[in-house]
This record gives C-alpha cells, sequence and structure tokens, in this order.
C-alpha cells in the first residue's frame, strides 16, 4: 500500500492498438499485483464507455453511460470488456492501494441514432470566426435516444438543441464546419484561439452553455465516482471544452463526493508552456500533460549527441510550474501512425524515463505500449509489432520507489554527459546517483553523495557498468556510463547482484545523417 512518504507514479494502461478482443479489463486485473509491485501508484484507463463500434478505442463516445452493459452498436461488452470486468478490475487495483482515473471523452459525441433538421451556418476551417456561406437548413445524425439502455441511469436523450457544431450534412452528403444557429447558440468562447475558435473538434460538439447538458453531465461524473469508485479523470481535448465548464465540473465533483483531491489531468496540446501556465491561471487544482518535454525528448532522440543534454528540461512545464506538471515520454496519440506522431527513439527511452522517474520534480505516467509493446499498424506498411522493454522499466521504477528520494544534486554541466544525486530522506536513507550519456563514447562525471558515506561501495543497478566505485572522505566518486545510455548507482548490497537490464545502443549515425535529421522539417518545408 502506497503512503505519504512514497513517490506517486501513474501509469496508462492502454495503446492505441490494444486488441479489441474484450479482455482488457481481464488484464488489467490480471497484472494489477505486477503494477503495484513496481510502485505504481495509479492507473489511467481508456475511454470505458460505448463508442460508436465494438473497435471503437473510446474516442468516439456514443453512451457515456454505457459501460459494457447494454446492446448498443452492435455489441455488449466496449472494445475492452464488460461493466462487471471493469469493476472487478478497478476493485483488484483498489485493493493494492492504487487510485483509478477514467478517460473523460467530453468534448463530443459519436454515432447519432436518427437525423435532424435544423439551421446552421458552414465556417472556414482555418478560421471558425468567419462564416463561408448563409445560415440553412442541414440534416445531421444529432439524435441519441440510446434505446439498448431504456433510460436506465439517465433518460436523457440529446438532440441538435444540446451541440454548437457537427461536420456531415447527410442530405447533401457534405463534409464542412457546420456552427448550429438558434438562441443562445454558438461556439464557446473560452476555448483555444488556434483556427479562431477551436471549440469545435469533430463529430457533434458538446454545447455547455445549455443548462440541461451541465446537469447531466453533474450526474455522469457523480455517477462514475458513486459507481467505480474512481478516483480523478484525465480529461480529453482540454483545450476544444469551455474552461468555465471544466472548472465548475471539478467544483461540483469536489464538494459533491467531499473529496477535494479529486484528480484531474487535462490534455492540452500545446508545445509553449507559457500557454499551458496561462490556462493553469484559468482552471482550479488542476494538472496538465508536459507536452513540450516530450518533444525535447523526440528531438534527443533524433539528433543524438547534437542535442545538449543540459537543456533538457528547457520550455517545459515541469521546470517552470513543477507541481501542475505531469510529465510522461510517449502516449497513444504520439505512437507510431498516430494523427500527433512523434515517438521517441528507443535508444533514448532509458534515459527518458530516468529524467522524469527519478528527479524531484513533476507526476511521471509512463505508457502501456513502452512497457508491454505496441502492436504498430500502418496503411503503408505491413504489422509491425514494437516490443516493449518491461525489465528496463520495471529497474527503474524500483530505483524510483526505493531511492529516489530527498534532495537533489544536480550536474547538468557538459552537454553529452549529466547527472545528479539523490540524498535519500528519513524514510528512504539510501540515496541514488543517476548518470546518462547521449554521445558515442562513455560517460563520467565526480557527484559528492555527502561525507556520511565515506568508505561505502556504490554499484550501478542497472547491471551495465561492472566495477564499483568507493565514495571517498569528502563524499566524492567518480561514477560512470556507457554511450547512450544511464547507470543508477546506489550503495552495494550484502549478497546482492543486479542482473544486467537489455541495453539498446544509441543508433550510430554520420554527422551528416544527423545534421540532415535535425534540418528535415526545413528540407521538407513542414515546420508546425
Amino acid at each position: 500500500m502506497p503512503n505519504e512518504h512514497e513517490n506517486v507514479t501513474m501509469f496508462q494502461f492502454f495503446e492505441w492498438y490494444t486488441p479489441a478482443d474484450r479482455r482488457h479489463w481481464i488484464r488489467l486485473k490480471e497484472q494489477a499485483s505486477l503494477l503495484n509491485s513496481l510502485g505504481l501508484t495509479a492507473i489511467w484507463l481508456p475511454p470505458p464507455n460505448k463508442g460508436s463500434s465494438s473497435q471503437d478505442v473510446g474516442y468516439a463516445p456514443y453512451d457515456l453511460w454505457d459501460m459494457g452493459e447494454f446492446y448498443q452498436k452492435g455489441t455488449v461488452p466496449t472494445k475492452y470488456g464488460t461493466k462487471k470486468e471493469l469493476k472487478e478490475a478497478i476493485e483488484e487495483c483498489k485493493k493494492y492501494g492504487m487510485k483509478i482515473y477514467f478517460d473523460a471523452v467530453l468534448n463530443h459525441k459519436a454515432s447519432g441514432d436518427k437525423t435532424q433538421v435544423f439551421k446552421a451556418v458552414a465556417v472556414a476551417n482555418e478560421d471558425r470566426t468567419q462564416e463561408i456561406e448563409a445560415p440553412h437548413d442541414i440534416t445531421a445524425y444529432t439524435k441519441f435516444m440510446f434505446q439498448g439502455r431504456k433510460g436506465k441511469y439517465s433518460d436523457f436523450q440529446w438532440g441538435y438543441e444540446h451541440f454548437s457544431g457537427t461536420d456531415w450534412d447527410a442530405k447533401e452528403k457534405r463534409s464542412a464546419v457546420f456552427r448550429i444557429e438558434g438562441e443562445n447558440k454558438g461556439f464557446a468562447e473560452d476555448v483555444d484561439k488556434e483556427n479562431g475558435n477551436f471549440d469545435y473538434l469533430m463529430c457533434c460538439n458538446i454545447d455547455y452553455k445549455h443548462p440541461d447538458v451541465v446537469t447531466e453531465t453533474e450526474c455522469w461524473a457523480m455517477w462514475c465516482v458513486n459507481e467505480f469508485g474512481i478516483d480523478g479523470l484525465r480529461i480529453d481535448a482540454l483545450k476544444h471544452i469551455s474552461a468555465g465548464f471544466v472548472r465548475h465540473l471539478l467544483d461540483y465533483v469536489r464538494k459533491e463526493s467531499n473529496n477535494p483531491h479529486f484528480f484531474c489531468v487535462g490534455e492540452y496540446w500545446k508545445q509553449d508552456a507559457n500557454v499551458l501556465n496561462s490556462q493553469l491561471e484559468t482552471y482550479s487544482n488542476i494538472h496538465l500533460f508536459d507536452v513540450p518535454l516530450h518533444y525535447n525528448f523526440t528531438r534527443a532522440g533524433k539528433e543524438g549527441p547534437l542535442f545538449d543534454m543540459r537543456t533538457v528540461f528547457d520550455g517545459s512545464l515541469v521546470q517552470s510550474n513543477p507541481q501542475a506538471a505531469v510529465t510522461f515520454i510517449d502516449n497513444h496519440d504520439t505512437q507510431p501512425y498516430q494523427t500527433l506522431e512523434s515517438y521517441v527513439e528507443h535508444w533514448f527511452k532509458p534515459l527518458a524515463t530516468a529524467l522524469i522517474c527519478l528527479r524531484f520534480d513533476g507526476y511521471p505516467c509512463l505508457f502501456y505500449g513502452d512497457f508491454y509493446g505496441i502492436e504498430a499498424k500502418s496503411k503503408r506498411e505491413p504489422w509491425t509489432a514494437i516490443p516493449g522493454r518491461k525489465d528496463m522499466f520495471s529497474r527503474i521504477l524500483l530505483a524510483r520507489k526505493e531511492f529516489a528520494y530527498g534532495n537533489q544534486s544536480d550536474y547538468f554541466n557538459h552537454p553529452n554527459c549529466v547527472g545528479w544525486v539523490r540524498h535519500g530522506d528519513e524514510h528512504h536513507p539510501k540515496g541514488l546517483v543517476v548518470i546518462m550519456s547521449n554521445s558515442n563514447t562513455k560517460g563520467y562525471k565526480r557527484m559528492n553523495v555527502g561525507s556520511q558515506r565515506a568508505g561505502q561501495l556504490w554499484v550501478d543497478m542497472m547491471g551495465y557498468w561492472k566495477d564499483p566505485v568507493t565514495i571517498n572522505d569528502e563524499g566524492w566518486a567518480k561514477f560512470h556510463c556507457h554511450s547512450g545510455s544511464v547507470s543508477l548507482w546506489v550503495e552495494k548490497e550484502e549478497a546482492k547482484i543486479w542482473a544486467t537490464v537489455e541495453e539498446t545502443t544509441m543508433k550510430r549515425r554520420s554527422l551528416w545523417q544527423i545534421i540532415r535529421t535535425c534540418l528535415s522539417p526545413w528540407i521538407t518545408g513542414t515546420i508546425f
């Protein structure tokens, strides 16, 4: 059971191509003990609701109240399983003290049951504030009746009046961004200003100006708390949802559940930490994913030794607002063949893991696909599996669980080799030294672990560096790591031998290949 003196770590328990075998909740139940033993304290689940089909990952939500209980959209279970199996998996995680976060897709609804005719106006895709034609009648699938559920849990039915936009005129078979017209209608103003107004993302865009929509969403959120015992939400597509509504919803749930610590992390996909910090001032007690840090990792992996490791945290959220940052390496959107593909290179994953898991700041979140592997699916290439790296992640997680505590001394004084010391605390006094290199040569660094450790032998718990080091009378020692690698040094324990973790060497490329990689956006003309 985790306690207040233990590090907290989130785990995203899905990837985009998680098999649609309806056994994922069973997998979670079976893996709960292992995940707990690694020091994981919170599980982020995929959207558990009924989507547009049995294959839906959950981001095209049809019925939020159907968690795999009713025959709708051609299936009773969701892609992940039944409601009963979901509850059993959650109960198993709770047995080990792990918290549960639902992925809440509150921006839109998909696959309506019937069409309706109503007034709408098409707006420019690049500037949603600009109308490109006069308002006129369109026909769209905006009626949601949930006939399979028959009013259980909620008898609310959705119609066009509950949405602010859609993207398909079924009668004319025309695709466009349509803003729905009517009294008190229009896109929300307190959203991201990309494309003029980024309220609209996809499908039937939910209108949180409508009081019935607000009440329905409040009821659903509290039902999730009471029915499943969830401890928090990951809110999808946050920059497309009214900030005022999100703030209201979290205040409501925290008050009604009598849990002021009900957790929330938002997906606000911006690479500028200044934008993220401004959003944190808007919301109340919310975390955001550290998107800028992810892109630093992506760039570091591609650039190899040309990347200055001293700058790896520059411009990141964890650097400017560490208490609000959820740090991550990759997720279901950045994995290969997905819309935000920016996958961190294989060789850099261990370094990135150490950077988010073994330092003082940030709330790290690890990815199912990195741990268990990815079924990487491309329309252009054969099905290609990317193997997981369970042993590597498990070892670094063990270091986080047992050793990464207390004050931190940084040694970020070389462009290719950086390190730091965690000095331990009263509950975890042993301490830890981390050293990593992104160059094509081995790295070393003199670091001080404290004179109270004089005479101790320290060893690399990754098993990469075979020779121990001795701490001198002043607390100094010379710590080593291999090229393109990370080593974790701890005090040697009697009769303890650290087995070597699989090591991935950095792909050796010529200087021209590295420069070409760095300049490729300019060469191809694709600058984002």
